[in-house]
């Protein structure tokens, strides 16, 4: 079965399910794009005043669909508007999105798990939870835009510990280091955090749409501006080298890279 996006209404409160089955709910293409699709009608809905985004099947996101992965990384033009229509076009959605927005993080939260958590406003974590992006393996590095927004979130030193070294970190050192507002026994995470939005659907929605509003100016990593274009196609200049086609290439024969 291909990946989907599923959006689920219980009343004001929208689940919105990462569901990949057989890959840890990785995000394939066309999932990134039902992701900016589901998120821009939630933003017009003014039903809609919270959303809770959880993976199926007790994980939440373990990284990109890799298997896609030779269609287009190695060409750079083909690999920039992945990353900046597809992956953007679904992580900007969520950040312009003015309805409050729940991480229910179950399992694994790796590579693009991580970048759509970091874009959500409270994140409530199961114990036993993994965060990382050991994108290092493949050969690539993160995408300026996607790095940005994960920066924020996470904060630099956990940024340079999960690209640099190719680091894990689990949930409760999470919380300790801020990206994470709460951590739960991971029988009760998704209890705890759709409780979480069915107290914020009490809550008077046209506030929290003009609190969002302000958060967004007022915080710089909303990176609409930062980049040019001339900065963001030199960005993926990397893709037809020899470290990348390897590291892909390792993953997919399931063996060890040779960097």
């Amino acid at each position: 079965m291909p990946g989907e996006i599923r959006v689920e209404r219980q009343g004001a409160i929208a689940r919105v399910v990462l569901a990949h089955p057989g890959k840890l709910n990785a995000m394939s293409r066309g999932m990134w794009r039902a992701l900016r699709e589901a998120f821009v009608a939630l933003h017009a809905d003014d039903t809609c005043r919270a959303i809770v985004v959880q993976g199926d099947g007790g994980q939440f996101c373990a990284g990109g669909d890799i298997a896609e992965y030779p269609e287009f990384r190695f060409d750079p033009a083909a690999l920039a508007d992945f990353h900046e229509r597809d992956v953007w076009g679904g992580l900007g959605a969520v950040l312009d999105c003015d309805v409050p927005v729940i991480a229910c993080i179950e399992g694994a939260c790796m590579g693009a798990g991580v970048e759509i958590a970091a874009c959500c406003d409270l994140r409530h974590a199961g114990a036993a939870a993994k965060f990382g992006a050991p994108i290092a393996r493949l050969g690539f590095p993160m995408a300026p835009r996607e790095m940005e927004v994960v920066l924020a979130a996470a904060g630099e030193a956990t940024v340079r510990e999960m690209l640099l070294a190719a680091s894990a970190v689990d949930a409760p050192e999470m919380k300790s280091r801020g990206f994470l507002h709460a951590v739960w026994p991971d029988a009760e995470v998704a209890a705890h955090a759709m409780h979480l939005a069915e107290r914020i659907a009490r809550l008077a929605p046209q506030a929290a749409r003009l609190n969002k509003q302000a958060l967004r100016r007022l915080r710089a990593y909303h990176p609409v501006a930062r980049w040019s274009a001339a900065e963001l196609a030199a960005a993926y200049a990397y893709a037809p080298g020899e470290e990348h086609r390897e590291g892909v290439s390792a993953f997919l024969d399931k063996r060890q890279p040779r960097f």
